[in-house]
């Protein structure tokens, strides 16, 4: 493919779609739009003869990284925690407090219909695609972590910015270690599962601006 229209194809989905959400006057949901851009995605990666699809699970590789994945995880969740605990007391558990068998759907819903569709479009399709714009390991491993940062805009707010960013990161560098999306995506939905559970879950869905003022005066 020529690579103006890979540069084209980039701008629309990684950088015009999130923009034109969330400065649309009109609110959709968004799931519906993830699983449009991931479609496409997949439908690419499926014509694509030079794609390995075992990427797109390949969960073999995930018992020899369990251990390294659960120990960061383990520290990461903790400063969660803490840095809740300090500065949103109010925020703290609160979704499972409030709403325990709405919280259980999320764990179970949420790795499925988010996280999966998120490692296809932001992993999977962003290495095999734009491996000649972002030449180089760490190149393609950045530039999926900040177009995966970039989409989180639509929850105006900063925190889900970094904390995306960070975990883009992460997850990337899995992907490009592992080469399962299986592996990734189950890093992936533990740190997003906790968010959720620990009570960060707040930033990263619309509406959070008026609620944590509210949360970290208590």
């Amino acid at each position: 493919m020529p690579r103006t229209v890979l540069v084209l194809e980039f701008i629309l989905l990684y950088v015009a779609l999130p923009l034109a959400y969330r400065f649309s006057p009109v609110r959709v949901p968004a799931l519906p739009l993830l699983w449009a851009a991931t479609g496409y995605a997949g439908w690419q990666l499926w014509r694509d003869l030079r794609f390995d699809h075992a990427h797109l699970w390949n969960a073999g590789t995930l018992t020899g990284r369990l251990v390294p994945i659960l120990a960061v995880f383990a520290v990461v969740a903790l400063a969660l925690w803490l840095g809740v605990r300090r500065f949103a007391p109010g925020l703290q558990w609160s979704f499972v407090r409030q709403h325990p068998g709405f919280w259980a759907v999320v764990m179970v819903a949420y790795p499925v219909l988010s996280v999966y569709p998120q490692g296809i479009l932001y992993r999977a399709f962003f290495f095999e695609r734009y491996v000649g714009l972002f030449p180089g390991k760490w190149a393609m491993i950045v530039a999926s972590a900040a177009a995966f940062a970039f989409l989180h805009i639509i929850f105006r707010n900063s925190l889900a910015l970094a904390l995306t960013f960070a975990g883009g990161i992460l997850f990337a560098a899995r992907y490009a270690e592992t080469g399962s999306l299986a592996t990734s995506c189950f890093e992936h939905a533990l740190y997003g599962c906790w968010l959720f559970t620990v009570g960060l879950g707040q930033f990263f869905y619309h509406g959070t601006i008026a609620t944590v003022g509210t949360a970290m005066r208590q």
